[in-house]
């Protein structure tokens, strides 16, 4: 008898782990989804904003969504973003940054914030899909190419990158790619 007790309750048990794994990893993917961010974004500047750049269309059809750049891929790094960006759940949630107006009015310390932690990370998030090791250096202009060939020396992709996909570029984000 104890040893079908043991029997169903570690049957139970896995079941319950299943469940619970697979729930966690819906809940994880989800919360990647542009609809989940625009939720508390519900201002509708930054999504427009990445609409109009190469990161939404572009000669090869990829399409880079508001996780591709902002949640890192492997999993410490992404639950630490994923707590880290709670701050603007709050700031939602509590008003902060729940209109244009105030969304604005507080865009220049998130990017701030953005910029820094991608040159912390070495622009982890850009590398997910742009590696120097596959750049047709020859097939880039000039500029792009002295650019490019920085990144091996220590440079990373958010130092020239910065206005790539939210803010109006500038003069000096406007290399020819």
């Amino acid at each position: 008898m104890e040893k079908k007790a043991m029997l169903l309750a570690s049957i139970i048990g896995v079941v319950v782990g299943v469940v619970l794994v697979a729930g966690f990893n819906m809940t994880l993917s989800y919360t990647n989804t542009d609809d989940f961010c625009l939720s508390c974004h519900n201002h509708d500047i930054p999504y427009q904003e990445l609409k109009a750049t190469v990161h939404w269309q572009n000669k090869a059809g990829i399409e880079a969504g508001c996780a591709d750049c902002h949640v890192p891929h492997d999993f410490i790094p992404k639950m630490m973003r994923k707590v880290a960006a709670a701050k603007e759940v709050y700031g939602h949630f509590t008003g902060i940054i729940d209109t244009d107006e105030k969304y604005l009015a507080h865009r220049d310390a998130m990017k701030a914030r953005e910029i820094a932690r991608l040159k912390a990370n070495d622009s982890a998030e850009c590398r997910n899909c742009h590696q120097v090791g596959h750049m047709d250096f020859d097939s880039q202009s000039a500029l792009a190419r002295k650019q490019h060939k920085k990144l091996a020396a220590g440079s990373t992709c958010i130092d020239c990158h910065q206005g790539i996909a939210h803010s109006p570029k500038t003069e000096e984000d406007d290399f020819d790619f």
